[in-house]
């Protein structure tokens, strides 16, 4: 039949792209507008054979061959198919198992079934030569694409270049109109800078400030010293010796002190008469002031009080699954698999916009706006969990990614800031 098909071999096109645009052939190092490159596929594939294209095949692998984000965008696309071997974990590194197999079968069976006269391969793999050779036997024109090469060099096997009917090399030029190098920084503003800790502990005492006229007594300030504990020096002496040897250094203006373990122990020392004390009006019915510092080496436990999680007024709204029907709940499981690309920021801003929709008065979430940024802990749960069917914080070199977290949690502040009143004093565009 007069149609052209693309079979893709995704590891080698994203690889070969990220070499040459930035040094590295890890794909993360790149990103992709599937659009923009489907529509750059066909459009070059209809050029070079001079048939309307059937069908543009996509293979890849993924952990458990469950679709990540990007096949999700893919496979929603007009005349795309997907399709997807395993990704495993081996000596340290991902390998791919079954993509070669699935093209060889699918080269195969479109030549024995003449679905195509023309069939396009982007691939470097030497072991889609039987394939070929097969495809060419059944009438077939095969015609072989590369990527330009970081070093110039061939990237393909040389088997297949020099069985292929026809090849082409995609260059930079052409690879640039879809593909750019990833913005690495932050959905949200990295921490200031850190605190040098040596610094501070190294750093001179500083004088207190001068005293104030009429103070009160020590003692007698709430949350100041009890009264069996050194009193600050005046202004311009030196500081005692306790607080010198035993206790924390007081650091330059500016600066927070950090207490050592030795701190820490001559603290305890000095507090051990105190300690005594608190422990005997306990026996006769008074209460205990405070926890007592104990080190791994004493025996015995010491009860603290168990400090009541934070509650906020937004911990009380229902979650989206309380809000919806099993009609609602089939719809939305249809638009997730058909519309949903799995975008970490429009994954967010989706169950923000169901969430939103279906709590009816929207004046009902102004609650959150005082949080902000922090989602109640039920809804941030679903909200999680929710971004989980897309392959979002999936683990990716065994680390969790915290950047699609912080995207997911942006694209929920941006969607509810757009319908809740009050959201654009305090979520930033």
């Amino acid at each position: 039949m007069d149609r052209c098909v693309v079979l893709v071999d995704a590891g080698y096109l994203l690889g070969a792209a990220a070499s040459l645009l930035a040094g590295d052939s890890s794909r993360s190092k790149v990103t992709v507008d599937h659009t923009a490159l489907i529509a750059a596929l066909r459009e070059r594939a209809e050029a070079e054979t001079g048939l309307p294209l059937l069908r543009i095949y996509w293979f890849d692998a993924a952990p458990e061959r469950r679709p990540m984000p990007e096949h999700r965008r893919l496979r929603v696309l007009p005349r795309v198919t997907v399709r997807l071997g395993a990704l495993t974990r081996a000596e340290g590194r991902w390998v791919q198992k079954g993509v070669d197999a699935a093209m060889h079968a699918e080269l195969s069976e479109l030549a024995r079934n003449r679905a195509c006269s023309d069939v396009v391969l982007i691939t470097g793999d030497g072991d889609l030569l039987p394939g070929m050779m097969s495809a060419k036997e059944h009438g077939v024109v095969v015609h072989l694409w590369a990527l330009q090469a970081a070093d110039g060099d061939f990237n393909q096997s040389e088997d297949l270049v020099g069985e292929a009917d026809e090849r082409r090399v995609l260059d930079r030029e052409w690879i640039e109109g879809s593909f750019s190098l990833r913005d690495t920084s932050s959905v949200f503003p990295g921490p200031g800078a850190r605190h040098d800790i040596a610094k501070i502990l190294s750093a001179p005492p500083a004088a207190p400030p001068a005293a104030l006229p009429g103070p009160l007594p020590a003692a007698q300030v709430p949350g100041g010293p009890a009264a069996d504990e050194p009193a600050a020096a005046p202004a311009g002496t030196a500081a005692p010796a306790a607080a010198v040897n035993g206790g924390p250094q007081p650091a330059a203006a500016g600066l927070k002190v950090v207490p050592t373990p030795k701190d820490l122990a001559g603290r305890s020392a000095d507090r051990q008469a105190a300690v005594a004390q608190q422990q005997n009006g306990q026996q006769n019915g008074q209460q205990q002031t405070g926890p007592v510092l104990r080190w791994s080496s004493d025996r015995g436990w010491i009860d603290r009080p168990v400090a009541e999680p934070a509650v906020t007024a937004g911990d009380g709204l229902p979650t989206l699954a309380q809000l919806t029907t099993a009609e609602q709940r089939w719809a939305d499981r249809e638009e997730d698999i058909t519309s949903i690309g799995g975008d970490a920021h429009e994954v967010g801003q989706v169950f923000a916009r169901r969430w939103t929709s279906r709590i009816g008065d929207a004046e009902r979430l102004t609650v959150l706006w005082p949080g902000y940024p922090r989602i109640p802990h039920r809804v941030d749960g679903e909200l999680l969990r929710y971004a989980a069917r897309f392959g979002l914080l999936a683990h990716k070199d065994d680390q969790i990614d915290e950047h699609d977290r912080y995207a997911i949690r942006a694209g929920f502040w941006k969607e509810l800031a757009a319908r809740v009143p009050g959201g654009d004093l305090v979520v930033d565009d």
